[in-house]
């Protein structure tokens, strides 16, 4: 999905042991491409119907000639890979160390959202040896405190074959379920929801097989209760919640982050933007992510 990736960004790939990974990186100008060391800096999307690296696009062009920017598709989203497989926790956590390892000879920024952010931080646990930091947006695991907040399709109709295939193609295939979808749960303003988010995420959603990793998170397969890992967590994290979040509300972000106030070192509230606060507001986000990666430099 390059089209949708800012002017001298190109993809680049890697193969990890369940599949190859598409990655944006700036490759020509305006950019200054440098042979020698940056700081690595990795951006991780969110999962949801159309999901992509273009989630966090309107930011990470901003860090493209100070630091060495990696935003992938993940396993199962945009250009990757759509293995026909029944997607678990575990698959993310593998590929994502892996993708790690393969970009970066030193530790890396994450700066991720929603589940992504909780992912990173159970990664970060389980090796905290390729973190220098965490900065996350509306971090959960969809049960935290096994309270489960994501899950809004019953499930015994979106655990029915065929059914589910049809939920997908009508809810996250065409134009106007996009639009609605970013509208109602993602954005706080849908007056700042432009036509080409909604032709970026309609591309991804129309990948073949996409369905597989997105009826996975509808399902509830990838959920978990962030909770029980953040207080293990040592790498240095800073936390953004979008005041109009969605299932995934402050208060739940206060209680997360008072659990381990050693590493999560900052938490604050961004007015009137939902979970993607990064596509909503990206100056601010941009500010903000620029101030924290100030402390590691």
């Amino acid at each position: 999905m390059v089209q949708f990736q800012p002017p001298g960004f190109g993809q680049k790939n890697i193969q990890t042991s369940l599949g190859e990974i598409a990655y944006y990186t700036p490759v020509a100008a305006p950019w200054t491409i440098k042979e020698s060391p940056r700081p690595p800096i990795v951006f991780l999307h969110s999962f949801g119907g159309g999901s992509s690296a273009y989630e966090w696009s309107k930011v990470y062009a901003a860090f493209a000639n100070t630091h060495h920017v990696i935003a992938p598709d993940l396993l199962g989203w945009g250009n990757s890979a759509h293995p026909m497989r029944d997607y678990r926790i575990e698959d993310y956590l593998i590929t994502i160390a892996e993708l790690i390892q393969q970009v970066s000879s030193s530790p890396v920024a994450v700066v991720a959202s929603s589940l992504t952010g909780a992912i990173a931080v159970r990664l970060a646990v389980q090796k905290p040896a390729l973190f220098q930091s965490l900065y996350l947006v509306c971090p959960s695991g969809f049960d935290d405190f096994g309270q489960g907040a994501g899950r809004r399709i019953p499930l015994q109709i979106i655990n029915t074959p065929i059914l589910d295939r049809l939920i997908y193609a009508i809810g996250a295939t065409n134009e106007i379920a996009v639009r609605n979808f970013l509208e109602q749960f993602l954005f706080g303003d849908r007056s700042r929801i432009t036509d080409e988010m909604v032709a970026a995420y309609l591309e991804s959603a129309q990948q073949p097989n996409a369905e597989y990793s997105a009826l996975a998170f509808l399902r509830g397969d990838l959920y978990f209760d962030l909770s029980l890992y953040l207080t293990q967590l040592t790498v240095p994290t800073s936390i953004l919640w979008g005041e109009l979040a969605q299932f995934t509300n402050v208060a739940l972000g206060r209680r997360l982050a008072g659990l381990n106030p050693q590493a999560v070192q900052e938490f604050a509230v961004l007015p009137q933007s939902g979970v993607l606060a990064h596509l909503e507001q990206p100056s601010v986000i941009t500010g903000l992510l620029g101030s924290w990666l100030k402390n590691f430099c």
